[in-house]
């Protein structure tokens, strides 16, 4: 019996991880398919490039919330199964990454099914584990985010934070050497989502957000002008 009960949270926990939350919130504010703009993904981002600030904001804690709710679940459902509360967020994480409701084709018949690149579902299986956590993260994302400049590196950092912060905590006996594990999986699944991203942060040729991307704007507008 619990092996099935164990089953059904994995199976909830990327079901619900696939909602689109960005395509739900910018169509619901500005009409227009965050699937078209820019980048194409569903996370906050890109939610913030095509609806604005505020609805960035709100995508990005919703999509915390289903790593949230996987940890809630796995600990309700299975409480002596450790390795549910790891597994139970990284299919939230799978999910937002390759949601099973955004499958569609392209003109050549090719299958699509991104959505987002995992790092804010990632900062909610933290949170569920930690809630105090959010403190730490949300402050430390947006610091990475919006000075940095470059939302895919705000992203991969964001597992190798948690794990620092995790680490400390399994090191004073507040919480399981397991949950690093979880942190590990976060990075993989964020590194294979974003691999485009590192190719053009390479190149340097990757989009820029925040106050770089004024910057960046406004050189190319002096040298338009020049021109």
């Amino acid at each position: 019996m619990q092996i099935w009960i164990a089953s059904l949270v994995l199976l909830v926990s990327y079901l619900f991880g696939s909602i689109p939350m960005g395509l739900i919130t910018v169509k619901l504010a500005t009409g227009k398919d965050v699937r078209d703009i820019q980048s194409g993904r569903t996370g906050g981002t890109n939610a913030m490039r095509a609806a604005g600030f505020w609805i960035g904001l709100l995508t990005s804690f919703l999509d915390m919330s289903k790593g949230i709710i996987a940890v809630w679940l796995a600990r309700t459902f299975t409480p002596d199964m450790i390795w549910l509360e790891i597994l139970a967020p990284t299919m939230g994480i799978l999910g937002h990454n390759y949601s099973i409701y955004l499958v569609r084709k392209d003109e050549e018949g090719h299958l699509l099914w991104r959505g987002g690149a995992g790092g804010a579902p990632a900062v909610g299986g933290v949170v569920g584990y930690w809630p105090l956590s959010i403190f730490i993260l949300v402050p430390a994302g947006a610091l990475m985010l919006f000075g940095v400049g470059f939302a895919s590196v705000a992203t991969l950092s964001l597992p190798i934070i948690s794990a620092i912060i995790l680490a400390i905590r399994a090191y004073l006996g507040l919480s399981p050497w397991q949950y690093l594990i979880y942190c590990l999986l976060a990075e993989i699944l964020i590194v294979w989502s974003l691999r485009p991203n590192l190719v053009r942060l390479l190149n340097g040729n990757e989009r820029v957000v925040g106050w770089r991307a004024k910057r960046v704007n406004a050189r190319r507008e002096a040298k338009n002008a020049s021109t």
